[in-house]
């Protein structure tokens, strides 16, 4: 393990952990004031903030996440504001009512509880996909209540049994929970008093310089020039090869060569660049060159799985011969899996990528827990020993904690039931709706208490905590079959449950360090948990109902940031493992068993590198291989696409390691403030651009509007559309049903073969598509938005000029008159 220790001396000042003792201050002052008036009010507005930009930017194709670290260094100028500006009148003085609005100034520890309530805000719930999935893919009815329920006993419902692994995962000094740190040395760092150096800024200065520059430039790189969001410069130089556009397109390609100028493209996956420690990136950034440049080449060319037919790049379900599969198709009346109709209209495949990307999953999954035995087995067993048992020794900060009330443990038992009993109620009373049965829920509980503290352990001393989401869809889907929404809802409990609850282990660490009074911040916590469950669904709710056919991109416009990348993926495997079920998958009945491998290649991959690092003893550099790192370093992909990972390797690069090692005070004084102004900047003017001009209709419609494309005509982008792989399934599947004579037009819906010769002007094998007209009036009419139309010849498979006829006003567009759609994402 990183950190080294010290002897278990009770009077000893110093931390057991070296990192903890030259970061974490050993004093502190009881008698600050912590539960300020201006702490409520900065808490609950941050949190009100980033839950409700979180959410917006949730179902959009590039969904950049605020972080806490945002409201944590924005609100130090408003709390200083407010301090110096709001009456210090005390009210019903001489009373045990007495209080104040401004007890005097803005100090760390309300800083804290205000970043604890941000906290909660940030990200959004895992329970919100199962929304989306329901209402908008599945196009069924869920109704506002049983939602919320699930929406917050997903996220509170850990909480209740955080409080038994206190005395474990606390209090010990062993358990120290290295992210914290950061938090720490930037609280530090914000409250030590400085001077504006000469021809410098402060700190805050340098945010608000940053934050008006991002939101400046992101009007835009949002707005006027998306293209910045993906420049595929590489497609420029053939756009008609197929081959060039799959290797060169950085939204639906290999993105060789591809980048991104805009900040929510660079940090919406992966988090943001400059908060990433160099040799982290450098293990991303080895995975991702051998999964997307090594392994996805040769499994696609090599037609692994049937490749050829379906997209280089998608996570879309598709039948034999490359079309979308139709869900609905083998969903009954119930909500449920039709056997019969499955038989008939035949297997689910996957994309071959999408494919290996499980496969990946399940490599990561056991390459963890075999890294964390071999690297840090005994240091995890040695801390554990010491923290499990009878003569555990207090570190300073324990000492110093004891001061102040600790939360009884009756509190965190009310929540469990409380909990316990909504859920169970929502089972019953909307079963139909929710589909899982009452033993699901004590099974998913059973689960998630169960790991909570091993993987506690882990998270405390490694911070590496292994995911449980694959592993309770594999088992439910194997137990309880046929029911998508009931494995939805037990994949969330069993998995987010501990993912709270080691959260809500985390702040509580957190407090510890700072030396927070126990009992304001569980009450913290709590509260900033409850609101931020409120706002999500509120915004998730109304975005649903303001935005017409949000998520569906079969019918959005082309250009359309409302996607919902993530959640498609999250419905997809809804799909695998929840309706069809992992037997007919994964298992004996399915066609991709052999996956299942992955677990054993995972396993084995740590070991190598352990007995490398044994063998070599002296080449530092293997010691720094993190195996679960590098195979799980694509787990983002899909929905991230190739753009998001070259941006972001390459921003990760100039700040963790160039500016880190040759402009070391910079970084340290710069660095994580330069990353909250850009995240806030792009954000709050994101939400303006949403509002004032998107909502009304107010587009922007030339070259640049389009991502991925090129100055003279957009781009065909044909692996999100399928176009290229359809195309070739179509050259494969349609080449014996007509002569020399045949024409195919390749639609969404539809494809028509017909005779040239019944039809002048034409030219004989070939396929005629278009990729992006859009639709006005439904089917009826249309507005051509760009002539993006073409002739792919069958004989040398190059693209041809526009369909006679085609004058560019749309009037002799049906020759012969196909179902004529927007083909979108196969």
């Amino acid at each position: 393990m990183a950190g080294g220790t010290h002897e278990d001396d009770p009077a000893s000042d110093e931390s057991r952990i070296k990192q903890v003792d030259i970061t974490v201050s050993k004093t502190d002052d009881p008698t600050l004031p912590v539960a300020t008036f201006r702490m409520w009010v900065l808490g609950l507005t941050s949190c009100v903030v980033l839950s409700f930009v979180n959410q917006f930017f949730w179902y959009r194709t590039e969904p950049l996440s605020l972080s806490s670290i945002t409201a944590q260094i924005a609100v130090v100028p408003l709390g200083h504001l407010m301090a110096r500006a709001i009456t210090n009148r005390v009210y019903f003085s001489g009373t045990r009512w007495e209080f104040t609005l401004n007890p005097g100034p803005f100090n760390v520890k309300e800083h804290v509880l205000i970043t604890i309530f941000a906290n909660s805000g940030a990200g959004s719930p895992y329970a919100t996909s199962i929304l989306s999935a329901v209402k908008l893919f599945y196009k069924k009815k869920l109704t506002f209540l049983p939602a919320l329920i699930i929406m917050a006993t997903t996220q509170v419902l850990g909480y209740g049994w955080a409080g038994l692994f206190r005395e474990y995962l606390v209090e010990p000094g062993e358990m120290w929970w290295p992210g914290n740190l950061i938090q720490v040395s930037l609280f530090r760092a914000l409250h030590e008093k400085e001077k504006r150096p000469r021809g410098g800024t402060t700190r805050t200065q340098f945010f608000l310089i940053v934050l008006i520059c991002s939101f400046a430039y992101y009007i835009v790189s949002g707005y006027f020039f998306p293209l910045l969001a993906s420049f595929s410069w590489v497609c420029w130089l053939a756009p008609n090869s197929v081959l060039v556009q799959q290797i060169g397109s950085g939204l639906q390609g290999l993105g060789i060569g591809s980048f991104g100028l805009d900040w929510t493209t660079i940090s919406s996956y992966l988090g943001s660049p400059l908060a990433s420690p160099w040799f982290a990136t450098a293990n991303v950034a080895v995975g991702f060159v051998l999964v997307m440049y090594v392994m996805t080449p040769i499994t696609y060319w090599l037609n692994i799985y049937n490749a050829k037919n379906f997209t280089l790049f998608s996570s879309e379900l598709f039948m034999s011969n490359g079309t979308v599969y139709d869900i609905s198709q083998i969903v009954d009346s119930n909500f449920q899996f039709d056997e019969n109709a499955y038989q008939k209209y035949g297997p689910i495949h996957l994309s071959t990528f999408f494919a290996m990307a499980y496969g990946l999953g399940f490599a990561t999954l056991s390459a963890t827990v075999v890294h964390i035995l071999l690297f840090n087995g005994r240091d995890i067993l040695e801390q554990s020993k010491r923290s499990f048992g009878k003569s555990k020794k207090m570190d300073i900060h324990s000492r110093l904690m004891k001061v102040y009330k600790q939360v009884p443990m009756w509190w965190f038992h009310v929540i469990l039931v409380l909990n316990l009993a909504l859920v169970f109620f929502a089972c019953f009373y909307y079963h139909e709706t929710l589909q899982l049965p009452w033993w699901g829920v004590l099974l998913a509980c059973a689960i998630a208490f169960v790991f909570t503290l091993p993987i506690g352990v882990i998270a405390a001393t490694t911070n590496q905590a292994p995911g449980l989401n694959i592993i309770t869809e594999y088992i439910f889907g194997y137990v309880y079959p046929g029911r998508p929404v009931a494995n939805m809802a037990f994949k969330t409990f069993g998995y987010i449950s501990m993912i709270q609850a080691l959260t809500f282990l985390a702040d509580l660490k957190l407090g510890h360090y700072m030396k927070i009074p126990p009992r304001t911040m569980f009450m913290a916590q709590v509260v900033g948990t409850l609101v931020s469950v409120i706002v999500y669904q509120a915004t998730a709710w109304w975005l649903m109902g303001s935005i017409p056919n949000l998520c569906d991109t079969s019918l959005l416009p082309p250009n359309s940031q409302w996607t919902c990348p993530s959640d498609h993926v999250f419905y997809d495997a809804s799909v695998i493992w929840g309706l069809v079920g992992p037997r007919r998958i994964f298992g004996q009945l399915g066609q991709y068993s052999m996956l299942n491998w992955f677990f054993l290649g995972g396993a084995i991959a740590p070991l190598l590198v352990w007995l490398a690092h044994k063998a070599f003893p002296k080449q530092k550099w293997v010691g720094l291989i993190h195996m679960p790192v590098l195979i799980g370093a694509t787990a983002g992909m899909p929905p991230a696409t190739a753009v998001n990972y070259t941006s972001w390797f390459a921003v990760a690069f100039v700040f963790g390691f160039v500016i880190f090692r040759y402009r070391t005070k910079w970084w340290e004084r710069h660095n994580y403030i330069l990353s909250g102004g850009l995240d806030a900047g792009t954000a709050f003017l994101s939400v303006l651009v949403f509002i004032g001009l998107q909502m009304q209709n107010i587009e922007v419609d030339w070259w640049g509007a389009t991502p991925d494309s090129r100055p003279t005509t957009t781009m065909l982008r044909w692996a999100a559309y399928g176009a290229f792989d359809r195309l070739a399934y179509c050259r494969k599947g349609y080449q014996n049903m007509f002569t020399w004579t045949g024409i195919v037009w390749v639609e969404i819906r539809s494809s028509l073969s017909i005779s040239s010769a019944d039809f002048p002007g034409y030219k004989g094998n070939r396929i005629y598509f278009t990729d992006d007209n859009r639709y006005v009036n439904d089917q009826v009419e249309f507005r051509v938005v760009s002539f993006d139309m073409g002739i792919y010849d069958l004989d040398d498979g190059m693209i041809e000029s526009p369909v006679p006829g085609y004058g560019g006003h749309g009037k002799n567009l049906f020759r012969p008159p196909p179902i004529w759609v927007m083909p979108k994402a196969y």
